[in-house]
């Protein structure tokens, strides 16, 4: 009987140390449990950011103007040409033959020539003796200034077909490099329509700009001269700089998106940067020193009971109206109201508000979670092990 009595205890006793641990584990889940983190003074830059290529400062694209088959290359890529530099050659023999006949046909123009004025020369001897009349002197006159004429006609086609025969010799118009060509040796090109692109030279690769795209809602803040720091894939530690030179009114919409080109400058001293790099870039569009700041992500905290209306569903986190922030008094949630100025995405400037440098401000609540991790497949709560 005494045995009984004695089991019946020890369940009741394990029992009640059961509950007692469910009961203070559900309270220890229920207290808060929140990270903070201080507010400081310090320097804020306030930056667009944007995407861009790298090309160079100028650009030119060296084609024909006249066809033929490409007979000797002597640039080839990334080559330093300058101007006047034959960069290649077409086989002339077509263009030869061209000049050849229109020099013949000047040679037979200059003889026929000659012979009117010869002929004019006797018949105005004969009109003063009058043996002729005025009407076979104006025919003679005629017919040396037809031939005079075809003189001019036959000089200005050996001027082309001159022009032409040049024309095959392709040089390089500027100093600069070589970015691209398009031709090999044997390849024949057609200037019909339009006269095709041989090669493209960079006329300076020490100077260059980066062609960026600058959303709509962003443009407002670029102004030219404007300091913009960016970064290249292949250096990604590296933090080169510019100036916006142009900012270009050709608006283009993409997918309803409105962008402008903005132009920045780059100096390239040592020929790092390369043309088609995609940069990276964060125009500065202000900056101030040694200001009272608070982490971003203080502002973006908001109580459960904020967070959530009594129905559970998402409420309306700025109900209060305007901008603040939270500290813990006695490990309770106060809140205290702020005005902001600039912000990056670490830090946003305080312009008023009763809030010291080094208050501690809750950034986030870590029960909220560890609860949503539970909630994705956590430990259940009240197992027991």
């Amino acid at each position: 009987m005494m045995h009984k009595g004695w089991i019946g205890l020890a369940a009741l006793v394990l029992l009640l140390a059961a509950g007692w641990s469910l009961w203070g584990g559900k309270q220890q889940d229920e207290i808060p449990q929140y990270r903070t983190e201080k507010t400081d003074r310090g320097d804020i830059t306030l930056q667009v950011s944007a995407n861009g290529t790298l090309n160079p400062v100028t650009l030119v694209n060296v084609g024909t103007q006249v066809s033929g088959t490409v007979k000797s290359i002597y640039a080839d890529f990334n080559q330093v040409v300058k101007a006047g530099q034959v960069l290649a050659e077409l086989d002339p023999a077509l263009l030869q033959a061209a000049l050849a006949q229109s020099s013949a046909n000047l040679a037979n123009a200059q003889a026929q020539l000659k012979l009117t004025q010869a002929s004019e020369a006797r018949l105005q001897g004969l009109f003063k003796q009058e043996y002729i009349s005025r009407q076979e002197l104006d025919q003679a006159i005629a017919a040396r200034e037809q031939a005079l004429a075809q003189v001019r006609v036959a000089t200005a086609q050996v001027a082309r077909d001159t022009t032409n025969l040049n024309f095959s010799v392709i040089r390089s118009p500027v100093d600069g490099t070589v970015i691209d060509r398009q031709i090999d040796v044997g390849q024949t090109v057609a200037a019909s329509f339009q006269t095709p692109t041989l090669f493209r030279i960079g006329k300076d690769l020490t100077r260059m700009q980066v062609d960026s795209t600058v959303a709509e809602a962003d443009i407002g803040m670029a102004k030219v001269g404007q300091l913009v720091k960016f970064r290249v894939d292949a250096f990604p530690d590296g933090d080169f700089k510019g100036k916006v030179r142009q900012i270009r009114l050709n608006a283009k919409t993409e997918q309803n998106v409105v962008t402008y080109n903005v132009v920045v400058d780059v100096n390239n001293p040592d020929l790092t940067l390369l043309p088609g790099m995609t940069a990276n870039l964060r125009f500065q569009v202000e900056t101030k020193k040694d200001v009272p700041r608070v982490p971003t992500a203080a502002l973006r905290f908001r109580p459960q009971t904020e967070a959530t209306d009594k129905n559970g569903k998402p409420g309306n986190g700025n109900k209060r109206g305007g901008q603040g922030v939270y500290t813990l008094v006695d490990g309770k949630l106060t809140r205290v109201a702020i005005k902001t100025g600039i912000s990056d995405k670490e830090f946003t400037e305080v312009l008023s508000g009763n809030l010291k440098s080094g208050t501690e401000v809750v950034v986030s609540d870590l029960s909220a979670k560890k609860k949503a991790a539970d909630a994705a497949g956590g430990t259940p709560r009240g197992r027991l092990f």
